[in-house]
């Protein structure tokens, strides 16, 4: 069994999702696994990661809106605001999505669905630079 690791750097500009599929597939390829799992790990508490709609971009657009009303950077409970009012509500967005996915990897491809894609989820209103762990096992 190969075990392949490599770092992503994604810089963000700001609250949104970024696509990184392209990115994570280019690891696999130099990792020259045909068939195993590929697992990207974002290392980050105010961005998350997320498998979604990849064809038509409004489908993200209405889950960061979605968000933003779940978690409203307003809310006069938060104590955590160090960073500024977006600090403790990315935190929370974060929670509730995910920090890593596992992929399986079929004859050197992703199995994705047909609309899928790997995206970074910023929570963050400013521009951050990201840190993504890929990790490829397999034959």
């Amino acid at each position: 069994m190969k075990i392949f690791t490599d770092e992503l750097r994604l810089q963000t500009s700001g609250k949104g999702t970024y696509e990184i599929s392209d990115q994570v597939h280019r690891v696999i390829r130099e990792s020259g696994v045909s068939n195993g799992q590929v697992t990207v790990f974002l290392c980050h508490t105010s961005a998350s990661l997320i498998l979604m709609e990849n064809a038509d971009p409004t489908a993200r657009r209405d889950l960061e809106r979605w968000f933003d009303r779940l978690v409203d950077e307003n809310d006069p409970d938060f104590i955590h605001t160090l960073e500024g009012p977006d600090d403790m509500p990315s935190h929370i967005r974060m929670a509730l999505t995910r920090s890593s996915e596992v992929i399986p990897i079929i004859d050197g491809n992703m199995v994705l669905g047909t609309w899928q894609g790997i995206f970074a989820f910023e929570h963050r209103r400013a521009p951050h630079n990201r840190r993504i762990v890929v990790t490829v096992m397999g034959k």
